[in-house]
């Protein structure tokens, strides 16, 4: 894949010879005269949901951590392990995706992705350092090492990326891709729902709050891959059927990751609850590509969790909705403060 050049004095930006890849930009940042306007919308939601993870308090969630089960505090510190690894990574692999990026507006929506991915490793850290006993942190830390079952979930998504890097081509290009939306799009979703179901209980609530502000972030991240996607598939050689396998793989790592963690009735997460709504995900990400979907069984074509739905809002007086299943987002508010749960 070829890499943008960052000095391209000659370099054509008008708008009819501008393209997502293989373009010639300049790289000039005129957001006034863009192919993909869509990006410009999409970036300027992204940075009004600026927020910053110490102004979320997590008091209590000291104290509610000493009171959760064995089998609770384990899942607590392995789903932030996972996560803790996954944006760590993406983090890192943005800025390669982004490189061929020829799309000036596309670009800084990728520029803002990285941002955000950072801010969420400073927010798991911040749980971190300041829920778990100081004892146990190099634990969490370095679970996807030493967890067996954690190692082979990151690994699924982690080579991908490495592969592009090892051997940049066009069709590794494109399986990259392809891997950062299964990420952002399937990958945080079992994890988020475990800390919305502590909240419903009125525990660990600080934890809860941080993780709807990282929810509306990362829904941000599935619409821009929503929408480079489709165009993927008109640029790059791939094949559907590979798309499906990665797809079915991921769900797979998904559901025996998540019993695994979470365990088969803990908050009233079972096998079958996390079966049907992993598939249920999948299936909305592959139909919000131009895909048809992958599980026909209609048990898989509704969520077993949509009382959790509130949870995707971060202002109680907001009118519209992030809506944390299928993405499609309409506000992205940034406010001082989370509201209290009595609506839950």
């Amino acid at each position: 894949m070829p890499i943008n050049p960052i000095f391209n004095p000659e370099g054509n930006d008008q708008v009819e010879h501008r393209s997502i890849w293989f373009g010639d930009t300049t790289n000039l940042m005129q957001l006034n005269d863009v192919r993909y306007p869509w990006a410009v919308g999409l970036y300027k939601q992204m940075r009004e949901n600026f927020w910053v993870p110490e102004k979320l308090d997590i008091t209590q969630d000291v104290v509610d951590y000493g009171n959760l089960t064995t089998d609770e505090r384990r899942a607590f510190d392995g789903i932030l392990s996972y996560l803790t690894f996954l944006d760590s990574i993406q983090t890192c692999n943005i800025p390669h995706l982004k490189s061929s990026i020829t799309a000036p507006e596309i670009s800084l929506c990728m520029a803002e992705q990285v941002s955000q991915e950072a801010m969420h490793n400073q927010s798991y850290q911040y749980m971190i350092e300041t829920i778990i006993p100081s004892d146990r942190r190099s634990f969490v830390y370095e679970f996807w090492r030493t967890d067996s079952v954690l190692h082979n979930r990151c690994e699924y998504i982690a080579r991908f990326y490495q592969n592009y890097i090892d051997h940049p081509t066009a069709e590794n290009y494109f399986v990259a891709l392809m891997a950062d939306f299964l990420l952002e799009g399937l990958y945080f979703y079992n994890g988020f729902i475990y800390f919305y179901n502590l909240a419903s209980r009125m525990l660990m609530p600080g934890s809860a709050d941080i993780f709807k502000m990282i929810n509306r972030d990362e829904l941000s991240h599935v619409r821009l891959f929503q929408k480079l996607i489709p165009e993927a598939m008109q640029t790059f050689p791939h094949s559907v059927e590979q798309i499906y396998e990665m797809f079915d793989t991921a769900v797979q790592h998904e559901c025996r990751w998540t019993n695994h963690i979470v365990g088969r009735n803990i908050l009233g997460i079972t096998e079958t609850s996390t079966e049907q709504y992993t598939k249920y995900l999948a299936n909305a990400r592959l139909r919000s590509i131009g895909l048809k979907p992958l599980y026909t069984d209609p048990r898989y074509s509704k969520s077993p969790y949509t009382h959790l739905e509130r949870f995707s809002d971060t202002k109680k007086e907001a009118h519209t909705k992030a809506n944390f299943f299928e993405a499609s987002v309409t506000s992205y508010v940034m406010s001082s403060g989370v509201g209290g749960w009595d609506e839950i």
